[in-house]
């Protein structure tokens, strides 16, 4: 969450730092600032609201300079206006600061530094910090800087000039990414996340936590908190620059929605072997024994992550007969439970820097539990800190509301649940090669029903005016359902729940009418929960209510108990989610574009949570 550009060369900043910020607009978009050296004097420029309002006020009044820092914001700290917005500056207005993360104990720190006879111009944590580093700044910034984040406590990464040393520029890392972007020997891109590196050059180092960087036109020096000198190698970044354009969609997310069949087949290419009858991940396999022989598994994410890992805990029990847990990141980490040696671990995160996500790895790690880690972004910290795991390979996502990452995430888990199933014995040898193939035929499928896109959005000219959905399903297709509510919710803006099925009888069909629609998941026919989900759509066909069906192809008799249905291709039942979401996003997508709202950036909403 939120967005830190910095840069420090030989060609003006201001253009460096906008576009930059455009993209990372992604992580927060409440409000955007920059300042600039220029001729010893630090300018700056804040606007509330997105870094357009930025470009516009550029526009009149530009910025000279080559060196400078620029944020975009996403509100912790106080509200989103243009007082708070980054960067934030000392007593004098001589050292400028930007930071991405949660200063924890800045009341404390805020009454010492006010007996100390500084003053405060905003309601952010984050100007506690550029005021630590005014009351130890004796001339060397770095030295200020290293003294100052030894009394914070919290989550950071900044970026940090002054006017006193026009030829450095200070980075620093705790538990928020902060990379650094060498596009030449004296010419350095400090940024959140590569995306705004990528345009510049393709060599990157990521800091660590408790690591600061200080960029000169002379060179690069990383060093500890306690000023242990770190030697770090470059590495090339993982991404293209094509992977972060809309290539002629309305929205990235439209985009990345389409994009499924390929990043489905990224997921599985090379490792599911249909002829070898094998599945083969690399990236476990030297824990392969370890994994086949645990007395259990626990998966740990947030927010759409959370239901990848959710329909996990389906697969390995119903494929591998392995008892799984699904735990809420931010709930295990302050749970006072055991960690056991025998339990596989597994963080789940798209962006590999989710801050819950993050610390119950730690959690594990410290107490010498196993974890491995499914990531989508190369180089990630979850991706570093993990004992191994398995990358998605589904390139940059950009919209908020994650939709081929949570494809790829299921796709990786159904094929993990497959090899251990296989290596369990719980998968008879004459089973492995249809299963195999079921998941090789998966992005086939997806490209037919986003086919359907055309017919998708007029049922969603239907159903955009109304502001309450129930979304339903069973076995597999229960965390389906909390996910396609959630997608609703997320960028429309209109109240949705998921349920499983059978509960609606618990309480929510209390709220049936024809206002509230209710979208069912029944799809797998030859399940044995199939015909009492039938028996659920009957009780709200009985209420009166509005009843969107997703059905598989052929199956004509739910026409009459409908009142819309979405047809998706026969899949094998593991797999059904893969198909089933399909529609769901896409429903969420063009009714949230009928109703107005802005699809990439949802209202309080930003891509990678890194605070807690």
């Amino acid at each position: 969450m939120c967005g830190i550009v910095a840069y420090i060369g030989t060609k003006e900043a201001s253009p460096i730092l906008l576009n930059g910020l455009k993209r990372l607009e992604y992580r927060g978009y409440d409000s955007a600032g920059c300042s600039i050296l220029d001729n010893n004097e630090i300018k700056y420029l804040k606007k509330k609201g997105r870094v357009e309002e930025l470009e516009k006020e550029l526009k009149k009044n530009p910025l000279k300079g080559k060196l400078g820092i620029s944020h975009t914001r996403w509100a912790t700290h106080g509200a989103p206006n243009t007082v708070n917005a980054h960067p934030h500056f000392d007593c004098q207005k001589e050292l400028f600061l930007v930071h991405n993360g949660i200063i924890e104990n800045y009341t404390v720190l805020k009454k010492w530094l006010l007996k100390k006879g500084h003053f405060f111009r905003s309601d952010t944590d984050t100007e506690i910090v550029v005021h630590l580093i005014e009351e130890h700044y004796q001339g060397d910034l770095l030295n200020a800087v290293q003294k100052a984040l030894l009394l914070v406590e919290g989550t950071y990464g900044l970026g940090v000039i002054s006017k006193h040393e026009p030829n450095i520029l200070i980075g620093a890392r705790k538990g928020s990414p902060l990379a650094v972007g060498v596009v030449q020997n004296g010419e350095y891109i400090l940024a959140s996340d590569p995306s705004a590196i990528i345009e510049h050059t393709k060599k990157v180092i990521y800091l660590d936590d408790n690591e600061i960087v200080s960029l000169t036109r002379d060179g690069m020096k990383i060093t500890t908190l306690d000023n242990v000198e770190v030697k770090k190698e470059a590495q090339d970044i993982q991404l293209d620059l094509n992977q972060i354009e809309k290539a002629g969609f309305d929205h990235f997310m439209l985009k990345e929605i389409f994009e499924q069949p390929q990043s489905i087949k990224n997921a599985m290419r090379g490792r599911t072997l249909v002829n070898e009858g094998r599945i083969q991940l690399g990236g476990l396999q030297d824990w392969l024994d370890f994994l086949v022989k645990v007395d259990s598994v626990v998966f740990l994410a947030c927010g759409t992550s959370w239901h990848a890992g959710l329909i996990g805990e389906y697969l390995f029990e119903h494929l591998a007969h392995l008892p799984t847990e699904t735990e809420y990141a931010s709930e295990f980490r302050y749970k006072n439970i055991p960690i056991n040696k025998n339990t596989a671990y597994f963080v789940i995160s798209q962006s590999g820097e989710t801050a819950d996500t993050l610390e119950s790895l730690h959690k594990i790690k410290q107490a010498g539990g196993n974890v491995f880690g499914i990531v989508n972004v190369v180089g990630s910290t979850i991706a570093r800190e993990t004992d191994a795991g398995i990358y998605l390979h589904a390139g940059p996502e950009i919209g908020v509301a994650s939709t081929k990452a949570f494809t790829s995430q299921v796709t990786v888990l159904a094929q993990l649940a497959v090899l251990l199933g296989i290596k369990r014995g719980q998968i008879k040898p004459k089973e492995v090669k249809s299963r195999l193939q079921a998941i090789i035929d998966i992005p086939e499928k997806v490209e037919h029903i986003l086919n359907q896109n055309r017919q998708i959005k007029e049922l969603a000219k239907k159903y955009a005016q109304f502001n309450n959905f129930l979304y339903l399903g069973r076995g597999y297709n229960f965390p389906t359902a909390l996910e396609g509510a959630l997608k609703l919710k997320e960028i429309s803006y209109i109240h949705a729940e998921g349920y499983p099925a059978a509960e609606m009888k618990h309480g929510p069909i209390a709220l049936i009418d024809r206002q509230m629609p209710v979208v069912v998941i029944a799809t797998d026919t030859e399940d044995v929960i199939y015909q009492k989900v039938i028996s659920n759509i009957e009780e709200v066909r009985a209420r009166g209510g509005n009843i969107i069906v997703i059905a598989t192809q052929g199956n004509k008799d739910i026409r009459n108990l409908a009142t819309e249905v979405i047809y998706v291709p026969k899949t094998n039942g593991f797999l059904t989610p893969l198909l089933n979401v399909i529609p769901l996003q896409l429903l969420a997508y063009h009714m949230a574009v009928l109703r107005g709202c802005d699809v990439d950036k949802p209202r309080n909403l930003a891509k990678s949570v890194t605070v807690e």
